[in-house]
């Protein structure tokens, strides 16, 4: 089976490397990866990306790099030096470009963080851009860039990313799991809510935009809505953890923290499913598979 190219950035991180292994026989990769020993590529050099977009037969660029420290990002607000936007706005202008230049498609990974957060409802694709924090902010930019260049390009939205396998980077899922096993699982929000994206159906996801080559803006989670204490509850229930779930609420949060923090980031994703030529899990199921 011949596999098609694929230049990619992010394959070492969560949702990347779940990608390349469960799509390893369809695809061989280009990394764009700063800490690959033998070739390591900056996106933030311009000339790095060129030479591995000139030396691809890729008709897909696939960007999961970003900086996701939310609170770390928040400490580089409005520093346009910084790492957070460097890596984020600039790498993604530098693909960008190398993408009008080799004439490739751009699937581009964007976050829910591109809101407020003061919806009562999920939020739509065509909802306005209103980030309240840096991450956010420079998220947001990026989606921006893609979306006024004269490229071929899809844009992915996600949340709260988990997968059903252990990663050593410890997601949503896993983190609630060990801390109701531990007996110390911090009280969860009945008044903050998100949309979970399970990352072995978004793997499958990025590779139906490849196969129908599908442009355009997709909000891509589950398409459903949680609250921080019943998506605890639903976890330690499902997998029958036999352990207590605490409620707690935001707004006593907020008090003890400097930085921004989003009400809902939930997404609706009925554009996309209804697209699909696959059923997505719902997250329910999601849990139940978990090793």
């Amino acid at each position: 089976m011949n596999k098609q190219s694929l230049i990619a950035t992010g394959l070492n991180g969560l949702v990347g490397s779940k990608f390349a292994s469960d799509f390893a026989e369809s695809y061989s990769f280009d990394r764009m990866d700063i800490s690959d020993k033998n070739h390591p590529v900056d996106i933030t050099n311009l000339e790095q990306v060129r030479e591995v977009f000139k030396n691809s037969s890729a008709k897909f660029v696939l960007h999961l790099a970003a900086f996701t420290n939310v609170t770390a990002a928040w400490e580089q607000s409005g520093d346009y030096d910084g790492i957070a936007y460097q890596v984020n706005v600039e790498g993604t202008k530098n693909i960008i470009k190398a993408c009008q230049e080799f004439d490739k498609h751009l699937i581009h990974i964007s976050t829910a963080y591109v809101f407020d957060g003061e919806n009562d409802e999920m939020y739509k694709e065509e909802d306005e851009l209103c980030p309240i924090e840096w991450y956010g902010q420079t998220k947001a930019d990026a989606e921006q860039e893609v979306r006024k260049s004269d490229i071929d390009w899809t844009i992915l939205r996600i949340d709260q990313p988990f997968r059903s396998d252990i990663f050593p980077k410890v997601d949503v899922v896993h983190r609630i799991i060990e801390g109701i096993k531990n007996n110390n699982l911090y009280p969860q929000f009945t008044d903050h809510y998100f949309g979970p994206t399970f990352i072995d159906d978004f793997a499958k996801v990025i590779d139906w935009v490849i196969r129908t080559k599908a442009s355009g803006l997709y909000n891509a989670t589950s398409g459903e809505m949680w609250s921080d204490f019943d998506f605890a509850t639903m976890i330690n229930q499902t997998l029958d953890l036999g352990g207590e779930v605490k409620e707690g609420k935001l707004e006593d949060y907020l008090k003890t923290i400097s930085r921004p923090y989003q009400r809902n980031t939930a997404l609706d994703s009925s554009k996309l499913i209804s697209q699909l030529d696959f059923k997505l899990k719902t997250i329910q199921e999601a849990i139940s598979t978990l090793k």
